[in-house]
């Protein structure tokens, strides 16, 4: 198992945009790459809380109907149970946290 992830690297790696590669688990918890490419992307609801770390770019969320722009360096947690999606123009990579 890595340790030590270049996430530069291994984003510039994926394939496919808004295809999650799992990199670990840390406890409960699964760190998650993806890139954006400006498409939106659907409604989804979790059962466990979500957090989204704008590596590089910016999200473009609609979470409960209120619309969130999440910068880079900027970390959003989706709590669970609550429905979001991904509006149109979100670029960039995100790490994804979540159980």
């Amino acid at each position: 198992m890595d340790h030590l992830f270049d996430l530069a690297r291994q984003a510039a790696q994926l394939e496919h945009s808004w295809r999650s590669k799992r990199l670990a688990r840390v406890g409960d918890a699964n760190l998650k790459l993806m890139r954006m490419d400006a498409q939106a992307y659907p409604e989804e609801t979790h059962a466990c809380a979500e957090g989204l770390l704008v590596l590089d770019g910016e999200l473009h969320l609609d979470v409960a109907g209120d619309v969130v722009a999440v910068a880079a360096g900027q970390l959003y947690v989706v709590p669970a149970g609550v429905p979001h999606a991904v509006r149109p123009g979100s670029t960039g990579t995100l790490l994804i946290i979540d159980g």
